[in-house]
């Protein structure tokens, strides 16, 4: 019988990158990874939002600083993982979170510009952030890359074509990316949230929340955004180090139920 290994549950000391850092789902992953002790880059194109964020968690005795970081802009992904591996002696973990919303019907004439943005921002910035941050994983000690998806990529809403391609893509682009970094150690998950309270979601009326979660999910409730980084957090655990190419909905069991 092989003997126990003690694998570690602890991500205190490395140095977590969250894309979309300033609000919803990402912003609670920042500050769950600083409550375990990580160092967080808290990322997003609102500048004043990742301070904010980054300032909060400082005052809660975490370790982060903020960056502004449009997920479009190739050349400013560049900059802002150089500078956070400087910063912080390394980078360990990549979180691509940041989304928008994209609502658009194939014939409306706003689809193709619809079309571009969505995928610039949720499914072409993904590679150009974790190829940036290659050299500084292949160093980890516990290189991770969660990619923050959707239901969307599981099934499809109409009006939601862009968006839905694109998160399609995220879980395709997350296998084979597992399968390609595999054998340097490095992990590659992706997660796909449900009904989640953000600021997408927040225009959805509470009554209509609850028709939708009572029909929709086996818990019969939204979820918080704090469920979905607590999943994020397990992934990039040094114990989940045989966990790769995972496509894994945290949606209150909405994919599960049939009616």
């Amino acid at each position: 019988m092989s003997e126990f290994k003690q694998l570690s549950r602890s991500v205190r000391g490395l140095t977590v990158l969250v894309t979309g850092a300033a609000s919803g789902m990402g912003r609670a992953t920042a500050r769950v990874f600083a409550a375990e002790g990580a160092h967080v880059a808290v990322t997003d194109h609102d500048a004043a939002g990742a301070e904010t964020v980054a300032k909060d968690i400082a005052a809660s005795g975490g370790s982060a600083s903020a960056w502004k970081l449009d997920v479009a802009d190739a050349g400013e992904i560049r900059r802002v993982i150089d500078a956070v591996a400087a910063q912080f002696g390394g980078l360990d973990i990549i979180v691509n979170n940041a989304g928008i919303s994209v609502r658009v019907g194939i014939d409306d004439p706003a689809y193709d510009d619809a079309w571009a943005r969505g995928l610039a921002v949720m499914l072409t910035a993904h590679p150009r952030i974790i190829r940036a941050a290659l050299p500084y994983l292949r160093k980890s000690k516990s290189p991770r890359i969660v990619n923050i998806a959707s239901t969307e990529a599981l099934g499809a809403t109409a009006m939601h074509s862009p968006y839905s391609a694109a998160k399609g893509g995220v879980a395709s682009l997350t296998r084979s990316l597992a399968v390609e970094l595999g054998r340097e150690g490095i992990t590659v998950n992706c997660i796909c949230p449900g009904p989640i309270r953000t600021a997408i979601t927040e225009r959805i009326s509470e009554e209509h929340k609850t028709i939708y979660a009572k029909r929709r999910t086996a818990l019969g409730r939204y979820g918080d955004p704090e469920e979905v980084a607590h999943m994020t957090l397990s992934l990039c655990l040094p114990a989940a180090s045989f966990l790769t190419g995972a496509v894994i909905p945290v949606d209150g069991g909405l994919m599960a139920r049939n009616a």
